[in-house]
This record gives C-alpha cells, sequence and structure tokens, in this order.
C-alpha cells in the first residue's frame, strides 16, 4: 500500500507536489516517487520510481527544488527540475547530503538545511574528517552530555544542521550559521526555519541548552542573508522551555511560533506566540484554548491555519487575524497538516478504514482527491466510538472496529489497542504499525481506549496521571472492559491487552495486577522504571513516575511493572528492538527472562537492526505474523455461538 506524505501546493491551489511511497518486500525497502496532484482529482508522476525523490519544494512560477540520491547509496542532494517536463538538474554534492531546502522569493536560489559532522563546522573539515573515518577502526564513544542520544542515533560524534545559501546562478555555498555548534531541530528539518517574505532573512529553531547538555531548550533564531549575523530572537534569560516552528507572517511584520513553558514534560500544551519585528514585543494568540496547536501556516490575508488533536481526533482550525479563538474548519474527519493557498486548502485527512491522502477544503467541504489506495474492495470492519465512566468517574471515550461480519448475538474476542506516549490519543487516524483493521480482520473486536493522560481533552486530562502511571488507565481499561462485557458479545475468557512503549508499560502493568486477560502483547514497554534512566532523555521523568531513585526509590517501584511480577501469569509475547534507546532493549529483555524463570509462557522476537518503532519491510511483515500468531494461540479468532 502507498503511503502519502505531505502535499505542498502551488499558491494559487491548482495543483500540489505530493510525495508518495511504495515498498518491495523483495529489496527490504521504499521508493518514494513524487507526484502533481491537480485540484480536480487528476494526478502525474513527476519522479522515476528508480531512485527516491522527496522533500518537494514549489515555486511561484513552478519550479520544483527536491531531494535526490543521485546513486542508490549516495546522500540525498538537492535538484530542480520544472513541473511542466525536462530533467532534473543536481546542484550539490556535499559529503552529508542536504536535509532540507526552500525557495527564496524571488527564486534565485535556496536555504538550505545541511548535515555537517559535530565538531568540524565546515564542508572542507566533514569531508576530511569522514575520510578519516574511513580507514579507522571502531572508535570510542565519549561524553559528558546528559543527552546523548535520541531514538536510534547518537547525537556524539553525529550530525548538527547548518542553514546554507545556495545561489542557482553561480552554484555558490554560503553557510549562514558557520559559528553553530548546536541541533538545529532533531527531526523533520524542513519545519525548523522559514524565510522572510522579502527574502532577506529566515528564522529557525535551535537547541541553546549549555553543555554538559541536560536537556534540549530550542529557541527561535534569525540570520541576516547579507550580514550573516544571526542569534535568538529576544532576551535568553526571559525565553520559554521550548519555541518552535517559525512563520513569517505575509507582510513580514510578525514572526509566529510555538511555545511551551514547562521544561522537560513533552505533553505541555503548545501555544501559539507573534513576536512584532518592528517592536521588539511578544504577543500570544488564543490565550485561553485548551489545545495544543501543530502544523501551523499562514493564509495570504495573515489569518493561521493549524491543526489539533481534540476529542480524540485531529481537527484543523483557522484563527483569523485579531482573533484569540480558533475555530473549527473541519468536523468529522481526522484532518492534518494545512497548507493554505489563494484556491482551496489543502490537507490530508484519514479514517481507521483509509489511509492518509491528499485532500482539499473549499465551498464544497472536504473531498479526498488523491486516490492513491483504493480500498473499494476489501472487506472492512466498521468504525464507531462510545464513552463510559472510568476512573474518578469521569466520562472516558473509546473507538471500536468491529469485524467483518460482525454479528452481536454471538461471543467474540477482544483486543485492548493501548495508545504508547502515554500523552497520545487514540482517534480516527489509520495506523501503519498497530491497524486496528488488521486486528478486526483476522476476527477480533478492537478497542482503544482514550484513557486518563490522553491529549485532545484538556490540559488537566493529560496531567492527571504524572507520578502515577498505572492508577488511573488501568481503571479506565478495567471500565471499558466491563462496559463491553455487558453489552453481550464479547467472550470473557478470549481477551487480550496490547500495546507498545507506554502501552507496553500498561500491559505490563496490568499483567501484574489481574489474570482477566488470555493473552499480551508487549512491545517496546517499559517495565522497569528505574531502568527508565538509560533512556535517551531522562530529564523530568521524576516528575512523570513520581520520584527519583536517589531520593525515593519506593517512589520509583510503586509504578514500576517488574516490581509486581509475583501475580504475573498472563502468556505474554515481548517485541523490542536492540535500537530503541527510549527506552532500552534491557526493559524486554527483564520481562521476557522473568516470565521464563516464572514458568509463564513468553515468546521474545528480538529486531537487532530496528529502534522503538519497526519499520523495515520485512519486519513489519514478520511483527504481524508474530502478534496475529500469538493471539490465535491463546484467544482464537472469530466468533463462537
Amino acid at each position: 500500500m502507498a503511503r502519502v506524505g505531505q502535499p505542498e501546493p502551488h499558491h494559487d491551489g491548482s495543483f500540489a507536489i505530493v510525495p508518495v511511497t511504495s515498498y518491495d518486500l523483495a529489496s527490504n525497502k521504499g521508493i518514494t516517487r513524487l507526484w502533481q496532484v491537480s485540484s480536480d482529482g487528476t494526478r502525474k508522476a513527476l519522479t522515476s520510481q528508480t531512485l527516491s525523490s522527496t522533500n518537494p519544494s514549489l515555486a511561484t512560477s513552478g519550479r520544483l527544488a527536491f531531494l535526490r540520491k543521485p546513486a542508490e547509496d549516495d546522500k540525498p542532494q538537492l535538484h530542480t527540475m520544472d513541473v511542466a517536463g525536462g530533467e532534473a538538474e543536481c546542484h550539490t554534492a556535499l559529503p552529508l547530503g542536504v536535509a532540507a531546502g526552500k525557495w527564496l522569493p524571488d527564486e534565485s536560489g535556496l536555504i538550505m538545511a545541511v548535515p555537517l559532522l559535530r565538531g568540524f563546522p565546515s564542508i572542507e573539515a566533514t569531508t576530511t574528517e569522514l575520510e578519516r573515518r574511513l580507514e579507522a577502526p571502531t572508535e570510542p564513544m565519549v561524553t559528558e552530555d546528559t543527552v546523548y542520544r535520541f531514538w536510534k542515533k547518537w547525537l556524539v560524534g553525529g550530525e548538527i544542521y547548518h542553514l546554507f545559501h545556495l545561489d542557482l546562478a553561480s552554484g555558490t555555498l554560503a553557510d549562514l550559521t558557520p559559528g553553530l555548534t548546536q541541533l538545529i531541530a532533531l527531526e523533520e528539518p524542513e519545519t525548523a526555519y522559514d524565510i522572510s517574505p522579502d527574502g532577506t532573512e529566515v528564522a529557525f529553531a535551535a537547541d541553546i541548552a549549555p553543555a554538559p547538555h541536560t536537556r534540549f531548550q530550542f529557541a527561535i533564531h534569525t540570520v541576516d542573508l547579507e550580514s550573516r549575523m544571526f542569534g535568538v530572537l529576544g532576551d535568553v534569560a526571559d525565553l520559554p522551555a521550548q519555541q518552535v516552528r517559525p512563520r513569517y507572517s505575509p507582510d513580514g511584520r510578525y514572526i509566529t511560533y510555538g511555545t511551551q513553558h514547562e521544561a522537560d514534560y513533552y505533553a505541555d500544551q503548545v501555544k501559539l506566540c507573534s513576536y512584532d519585528r518592528s517592536t521588539g514585543t511578544e504577543i500570544e494568540v488564543a490565550p485561553w484554548w485548551d489545545r495544543s496547536a501543530g502544523g501551523w501556516e499562514y493564509t495570504a490575508d495573515s489569518d493561521l491555519v493549524l491543526h489539533a488533536s481534540d476529542e480524540g481526533s485531529m481537527t484543523v482550525f483557522l484563527l483569523p487575524q485579531g482573533a484569540t479563538t480558533p475555530t473549527r474548519v473541519t468536523e468529522g474527519e481526522y484532518a492534518h497538516g494545512p497548507r493554505p493557498t489563494t484556491g482551496p486548502l489543502w490537507l490530508r485527512t484519514e479514517s481507521p478504514g483509509q489511509p492518509a491522502d491528499v485532500s482539499i477544503l473549499d465551498e464544497g467541504g472536504v473531498r479526498t482527491i488523491g486516490g492513491f489506495n483504493d480500498l473499494a474492495d476489501l472487506d472492512l470492519g466498521d468504525v464507531s466510538e462510545f464513552s463510559f465512566s472510568g476512573a474518578d468517574l469521569e466520562t472516558i471515550q473509546a473507538h471500536i472496529v468491529y469485524p467483518p461480519g460482525f454479528d452481536r448475538t454471538k461471543k467474540w474476542p477482544l483486543v485492548h489497542n493501548i495508545h504508547g506516549g502515554p500523552h497520545n490519543a487514540s482517534g480516527g487516524s489509520w495506523h501503519w504499525r498497530w491497524n486496528t483493521q488488521a486486528f478486526a480482520a483476522a476476527g477480533y473486536v478492537v478497542v482503544s481506549v482514550n484513557f486518563h493522560g490522553s491529549d485532545s481533552f484538556g490540559d488537566d486530562f493529560t496531567r492527571s496521571i504524572r507520578g502515577a502511571w498505572g492508577e488511573k488507565p488501568m481503571q479506565d481499561i478495567m471500565a471499558a472492559t466491563d462496559h463491553l462485557l455487558g453489552q453481550g458479545f464479547i467472550d470473557e475468557n478470549r481477551m487480550a491487552i496490547i500495546g507498545g512503549s507506554y502501552g507496553g508499560y500498561l500491559v505490563s502493568w496490568i499483567m501484574g495486577h489481574t489474570d482477566r486477560f488470555a493473552s499480551a502483547v508487549c512491545h517496546a514497554g517499559v517495565t522497569d522504571l528505574l531502568g527508565q534512566w538509560a533512556s535517551d532523555i531522562t530529564a523530568g521523568r521524576e516528575t512523570a513516575i513520581g520520584g527519583t531513585p536517589w531520593e525515593d526509590m519506593d517512589a520509583v517501584q510503586r509504578w514500576s511493572p517488574l516490581a509486581h511480577t509475583a501475580d504475573m501469569t498472563t502468556p505474554t509475547l515481548v517485541i523490542h528492538g536492540e535500537l530503541d534507546y527510549r527506552v532500552v532493549v534491557t526493559q524486554g529483555l527483564s520481562l521476557y527472562g522473568i516470565l521464563k524463570q516464572k514458568g509463564v509462557d513468553a515468546r521474545l522476537s528480538y529486531y537487532p537492526d530496528e529502534g522503538h518503532w519497526i519499520e523495515k519491510p520485512q519486519n513489519s511483515i514478520h511483527w504481524y505474523g508474530e502478534v496475529m500468531a500469538w493471539l490465535e494461540r491463546y484467544i482464537g479468532t472469530g466468533a463462537t455461538p
């Protein structure tokens, strides 16, 4: 199945460039092609299916910039081509390639995010060091930083992005941030910077945390393209915990960005602030809105369009200039990535029965026009939403997917699909790694509960589990189970719990406190809270889990699943990747070892080349095979009379 990326529309909205990735199991890789999709739904491929083309940036004239590897094993370099046709032209030959490129307003060149080796802050120095490393044996990693790894890569000896100006006429490259030693973005560098409408300045988010790095603190910087002077926007002493995703207003007066004020709490509400470049003052927009902003962009009329997780779904909102409260512009669809034009609004929409695809919003409402995955011939399960009374007698939302051919007069096996985070939410999305339709197709009723701690229901609800990870979420899962048993179509002897990351935590926590479930799957699960001090991110752990080992070990162990293994009897499939630095592999191995030593049925599925997620095509198919076979072994498939 094709995976559709973020559409990048032409300014008039008549068409968009869309990256679409297809996977080949035999070669165990994906190839991304760029497609031109017109607002009437017609489409054509712009790039070949032999080499991946990614990160499109579209100029007003129709000139397209994108990244492509000249050969399969090369680094991605910046290319341009005309969408009307013709051959692509390569403009760079950088040692670590290019990570992102954006057109200057006059189309004379581009601003690029270019990776260079940390400590070797020039193209020449990085090239020389790479050549040395080819001849050198494997070297030790040495650091005094607290944050030295991130997800599945080492920051020590790794790469940082610099911003370069590429002049197309002369082919010259100029480093706009030559003295920069800190990180510009950790992921998706294309969202971390923006160019002023007059093309004289670039705003970007960069880390300002001093060494030794105990945490990240991203702040908005600006750099003048002529003088090359760059620095932090505002007074460093007064900056909040995080500032991200700067965007210039169309008239160039404001830079708008997201802020978080509580350090070490990734789910702190993201509020929008606008910096007035003429006065040097900052104002908070939508100060009373109780949702976290995401994906904001300016319209031509200087309004803001954005998306936010809301009531278990993703919704697009409009914040008119001068208004203090966003208003919904989508309703019912799981919609994200809005891109405004002078014509329709471009975005992506999805549902539990349809992968993300290209859509537009105009006077006729939201229309999906991409058509990259036609599932009309598949027998998909019906999807609905229900609510029930959970912990503290609060109303809890859940989504349910029924097996194809569901008959409520029969008894069906139940699978609890427990989301991670914990501050995420299960909603109306299509999930590639935990696909509820795939589980329903195997004959299971699949329920996804938005338990206490889930986002999109207000900041208080999200914060309600801090320092007590296992308490209220487990109560909510149990209450959902009782609610569904009360409907009469669930077989209480054939129920399972599955989840990854925090979802794996809750699986293992529940296993230690009840034997109601006949089967469990714990993927990349946090099983030992003390062991999370080996994670890539350790700042704020004490607030999340309730204490520190040097001050109150009892508080740490209180909510740690491995401190409650005496009553674990549930047959469990444990899954973990060696390269998982967020939840290190010993978390899974410890759970597996304890279960085996206790004599509990357990199976280990270990991936030496994967991190927190299973991403390679062959591994993904293997993962689904393992999970499905384990569920079938203990709860069967399909209904019984």
